[in-house]
């Protein structure tokens, strides 16, 4: 059952609301425009625009979701955010762990403290643990990430702001690239997407082109529908394998 326009993924779901910024790919967030439209809109759960907000009440959303669909996490908040407590992020895996049918894709920037949640704890095998890698600065998410025992490991280099350079693929299962969107979004060239994907080819990770954003492959800025997905004249959007 598709319920967002995320390609990648079916259904989201929020028990928390709200972020602050922490690098470069942060500078236009989605989620911080999409959550002030929403206030304004009057809707409640995003009264307080886009701080950082628990929402306990819709834990249970996924119980009520009986026929299997791919899950996104948070896509309006980061559940690894310094301020959301552990007992809280334990509840949100019970909820997980409850509801086998699905797979659930958690995201998040702040990957030194997802290493420290699970350095304790199991990661359900339904799970997908994802960090972001926009620019070669943050790279280093990616070793916090490998050696986490999930399911899928993946990376989200959207908005990809800079050539990565090589990339240690080990253990990572799958690879999202997309370019930035919107009014002041920054160009994402395609030798830098071609780079990502050959390293992919090379180490076997599953590789997938989302989009080209507000800028296209001829460096031309126009309405991202119209840059569409096309790499080199394909559509490449590949999954992980998983059992």
């Amino acid at each position: 059952m598709k319920t967002t326009k995320i390609e990648w993924t079916d259904s989201t779901w929020n028990p928390t609301t709200g972020c602050t910024k922490i690098s470069e790919g942060c500078r236009h967030c989605y989620a911080a425009t999409m959550a002030l439209r929403l206030k304004a809109m009057g809707i409640k759960k995003y009264r307080e625009g886009f701080e950082l907000v628990l929402h306990p009440e819709t834990l249970n959303e996924p119980l009520k979701w009986k026929q299997s669909r791919t899950i996104f996490v948070n896509s309006m908040s980061d559940l690894f955010h310094k301020d959301i407590p552990f007992e809280f992020i334990d509840q949100v895996f019970e909820v997980i762990k409850h509801t086998p049918q699905h797979r659930y894709q958690v995201l998040t920037k702040r990957a030194d403290i997802l290493k420290q949640y699970f350095a304790t704890r199991r990661v359900p095998t339904n799970v997908w643990l994802g960090v972001t890698v926009e620019n070669p600065k943050v790279k280093s998410r990616i070793d916090y990430l490998r050696d986490i025992p999930a399911t899928v490991k993946f990376l989200s280099c959207e908005p990809l702001l800079e050539d990565l350079g090589s990339m240690d693929l080990t253990n990572i299962d799958w690879v999202i690239v997309g370019g930035e969107s919107g009014t002041n979004a920054r160009p994402m060239k395609e030798e830098w997407v071609l780079n990502i994907e050959k390293q992919c080819r090379i180490q076997g990770s599953a590789f997938f082109f989302k989009q080209w954003g507000t800028w296209g492959a001829d460096g031309i800025k126009r309405n991202k529908k119209e840059n569409g997905k096309l790499l080199q004249g394909y559509v490449k959007q590949e999954y992980p394998t998983f059992v």
